[in-house]
């Protein structure tokens, strides 16, 4: 079926309107009570346990119907086969290629073909980097990776290095520097030693305006103390812009592409990830690629009931489209995914984050919810408060490892049971009664009232490596791809975040004579102000 179809049309988005009048209305430990069993998917050994959601089998039944209807399978099959599925840049979103997962015409056996080719040369040169075989330009093997780059270019392979830090050499230290904010840059250099850092710059076209600033600052920090000669030891590139490239200072071998049929936030298993192979090594990365294609292939062939990417789509379109819930709290216990949250903010909101179908037409329906959240138990000490007594309903993610890398297995026992408890509370919440029959005198006990009802999935895994760290990702990406089935609309374009940037580089060219440029009467005041500081 035809993504130009209007989703609100079909027959079972109809259906689902009037059980969000019914089912919806109802309790979460109403219909936990009435189930025969848990509701529970896995895939790549993550567990879905979505027991805790608003839904019956009515429900689930409409929603597979749904994606029936609006064409998900179909449209999931185009994208692994190399489908425009980009339909506003023509393009096809290949980035299952980078594992392996992707067969079809020739443009998807050309982009494995280069996605394998650049694996090998990334893996040969981690290789190097971690045993001292590639050196600085005096001979000292590196020991600071610095990684310049924003949005995609940062924010996968910066999570990323912090969930895998157990398998990441001790005698390795990256940092991430994206900020436009020359604190964030010169934070970095102040503990790094010129002889022994390597940059990595990683912009597609190498010329993101934040990431080419930090990375002119850093060539010029490494010349004062060394020489100019260094920046082609000290400096490699992860674009595809070879001319840019090659101005910059950077030699072809030291240059490693990526290209754009590969979104920036779908970009990890990409020379995006040299980062992270450096530190991980090249084995380690592999396992995650494993992971990553374990979802892929499960996405296409597991049918409906077990398929947990599909399910976990369908739920968010169900909490976000028909119960109206505007944000989903990522909760992952475990301290190691403290930026897993605000990974999946780009690749949710800047996938889904849309108003018009794919053929221009305005939705009549809420797209991408706000993702937002922090680690537990760090949570439970701030903004849970309005998770379990705030006036707006919240849909939560908790994220369970049953082992931690730390030898106190106890300690981890008892993060799980906060973690549990969590969702205990957050689903069957606690009633003015049962606060009474606490103990707790009658004229204070609404103050002690829970109401429970936020819609809650639990994801448990094993433990955190990184080949569940791939899956765990693959599973968000796909979800995010259904939700964009259904919805109609393009998950693989990002133009809300252009016109900023060309905004930004019209008041930066006049900033010595605004009066002479064509800027709005606000700007010229606000930038007005900000002069004044220079006097």
């Amino acid at each position: 079926m035809s993504s130009q179809i209007d989703p609100s049309t079909l027959p079972a988005w109809r259906r689902l309107r009037e059980l969000a009048e019914t089912v919806g209305k109802r309790t979460t430990a109403e219909l936990i009570d009435e189930r025969a069993g848990a509701l529970t998917a896995q895939m790549a050994n993550i567990t879905l346990d979505y027991s805790r959601q608003r839904v019956n089998s009515d429900v689930m039944h409409e929603l597979f119907a749904l994606a029936k209807q609006a064409g998900v399978a179909e449209q999931r099959d185009a994208m692994f086969a190399g489908d425009a599925v980009n339909s506003t840049e023509n393009r096809p979103a290949l980035h299952a290629a980078l594992r392996g997962s992707l067969d079809g015409n020739m443009n998807v056996i050309r982009a494995r073909e280069l996605a394998q080719s650049v694996l090998i040369d990334m893996s040969e040169f981690a290789d190097g980097i971690r045993t001292g075989s590639i050196t600085g330009s005096t001979g000292k093997a590196f020991r600071t990776v610095i990684n310049i780059g924003i949005g995609g270019s940062d924010l996968g392979p910066a999570m990323a290095y912090q969930a895998l830090q157990p398998f990441a050499d001790p005698e390795i230290t990256v940092h991430f520097v994206s900020n436009l904010d020359p604190d964030d840059l010169h934070e970095a250099l102040d503990a790094a030693d010129p002889e022994t850092t390597l940059f990595l710059i990683a912009s597609k076209t190498f010329t993101t305006a934040e990431t080419m600033a930090n990375a002119h600052a850093a060539r010029e920090w490494l010349c004062s103390a060394l020489d100019s000669t260094a920046v082609t030891s000290h400096f490699a590139a992860l674009s595809t812009a070879h001319a840019q490239v090659e101005a910059f200072g950077i030699s072809s071998e030291q240059t490693f592409g990526f290209w754009e049929w590969v979104g920036g936030r779908y970009s990890l298993g990409s020379a995006i990830g040299l980062s992270l192979m450096i530190a991980i090594g090249p084995q380690a990365f592999g396992r995650m690629l494993d992971g990553f294609a374990a979802v892929d292939e499960g996405f296409r062939r597991t049918p409906d009931e077990g398929n947990v990417p599909l399910i976990m789509g369908l739920i968010g379109v169900w909490n976000r489209t028909f119960l109206d819930i505007p944000t989903v709290a990522v909760l992952p216990y475990a301290h190691r995914l403290r930026r897993f949250p605000a990974y999946l903010q780009q690749l949710v909101m800047e996938s889904n984050g849309k108003s018009v179908r794919h053929d221009g037409t305005p939705v009549s329906y809420p797209t991408s919810p706000v993702y937002w959240g922090e680690p537990g138990t760090n949570g439970q000490h701030s903004f849970h408060q309005l998770l379990h007594q705030g006036t707006d309903d919240v849909a939560c993610d908790i994220l369970i490892f049953a082992h931690s890398r730390g030898t106190d297995q106890q300690q981890q026992r008892e993060l799980i049971s906060h973690a549990l408890a969590q969702a205990a509370v957050l689903a069957r919440g606690r009633s003015a009664s049962d606060v009474v029959r606490s103990g707790v005198e009658a004229d204070v006990a609404e103050h002690r009232v829970m109401p429970g009802n936020r819609p809650t999935s639990v994801l448990i895994a094993r433990e955190l490596d990184p080949f569940t760290l791939g899956a765990l990702i693959a599973l968000y990406e796909h979800a995010v791809f259904v939700q964009a089935a259904v919805w109609g609309i393009n998950a693989f374009d990002q133009w809300g975040v252009e016109l900023g940037k060309q905004v930004a580089g019209d008041i930066s060219a006049s900033w010595g004579t605004p009066e002479d440029a064509n800027l709005n009467r606000e700007t010229l005041a606000s930038l007005s102000m900000i002069r004044s500081y220079d006097t």
